[in-house]
């Protein structure tokens, strides 16, 4: 056994040194006053990613515990050694040859698409299209372009993305008659007063929206300076930009009831600078009075009291011509004579 010792301490020495953890790295690359600019990792946001769950020696292979002091430059993976489909898929596309993935997508803040706002999406894209001038561009077909524009994201339209739903956003506005623009988790934390900020909404912590929360939260006095904003978003994104010859259709959204429009959720700002969602009870898009007042999808969206009002009007157009028959068919025996 002891004669052993010595070649077990042998191939310990011999061995190389183990790359570093996550959190070995962090400790440099999360504190601005060690590194900057692109070296410089946002812990919150990077530690609710997928690649934070990976591990950073998952990308960046070539580090060890001698770094930075063994003045070697780190390895750094390829998106397409992991996502090799959607490479292939963008590749094809009107976007492959002008944008690489890092252009779009940092990979220390990269999320899923539920966890990402239809702003943030938008965003991106406007990093490389001028939003005034994609307004211009839509304007010459479509009406209202710059409320089209407000209210989907580029990819609804841009790119074969499926599973689309209504994503609410809490939107709030600083003065009386300003402009209403995302709440952050702060301002809505504030509001909160110590409680998560679904329970703005979720009052009764059962993590899903009833329409009868939903019309509380749009009536209550208190919150008159927020509003939810709507974005019909897809679940599942494809990277094959292009323009799709079926989104020239109006009806391609608004048709009566379409699927969408069957499903929805409130996104809240989370911790790691993403959203999180709660689902929220069918139907609710599709009354604009008591649901959603401030989303509104033309050939979809009705009000449960204007159709009452419009079945009373119908019904009141219809007494004066059907009771004046009807008098006239029950009284013909009385009038024979006297129409004579």
């Amino acid at each position: 056994m002891l004669c052993l010792l010595p070649l077990a301490l042998v191939l310990l020495l011999s061995a190389p040194a183990g790359a570093m953890e996550s959190e070995d790295c962090l400790g440099c690359h999360a504190d601005r006053d060690t590194v900057d600019g692109k070296m410089f990792i946002e812990a919150g946001r990077f530690d609710s990613t997928a690649h934070a769950e990976m591990g950073c020696p998952s990308c960046h292979e070539s580090v060890t515990d001698e770094h930075p002091d063994d003045g070697l430059t780190p390895s750094k993976a390829s998106c397409q050694d992991c996502h090799d489909q959607i490479h292939q898929e963008y590749a094809i596309s009107q976007h492959g040859a002008n944008a690489e993935c890092n252009d779009c997508h940092n990979p220390h803040q990269v999320k899923a698409a539920t966890e990402v706002s239809g702003y943030d999406m938008n965003r991106q894209c406007a990093s490389c299209h001028d939003a005034a001038d994609m307004v211009s561009s839509h304007d010459s077909w479509l009406p209202q372009a710059e409320l089209h524009l407000g209210a989907l994201p580029c990819i609804t339209c841009h790119s074969a993305s499926e599973n689309y739903v209504i994503s609410l956003y809490i939107s709030s506005r600083a003065k009386a008659f300003g402009d209403f623009e995302l709440a952050s988790k702060q301002e809505l934390e504030e509001l909160a007063k110590g409680k998560p900020v679904q329970s703005l909404i979720d009052t009764n912590g059962d993590s899903f929206i009833s329409l009868d929360e939903l019309s509380a939260f749009n009536r209550a006095r208190k919150y008159k300076n927020l509003r939810l904003a709507g974005m019909m978003t897809p679940e599942t994104v494809t990277h094959n930009f292009e323009i799709f010859e079926n989104r020239w259709d109006c009806t391609f959204c608004h048709a009566s009831g379409p699927e969408a429009m069957q499903t929805s959720y409130v996104a809240f700002p989370d911790d790691g600078n993403g959203f999180s969602r709660l689902a929220v009870e069918q139907g609710a898009v599709l009354d604009a009075l008591y649901g959603t007042p401030d989303f509104y999808m033309m050939g979809a969206t009705r009000s449960k009291a204007l159709n009452i009002v419009g079945l009373m009007i119908i019904a009141g157009g219809l007494v004066m011509p059907i009771g004046h028959g009807s008098l006239r068919f029950l009284t013909r025996k009385n009038r024979q004579g006297k129409d004579h």
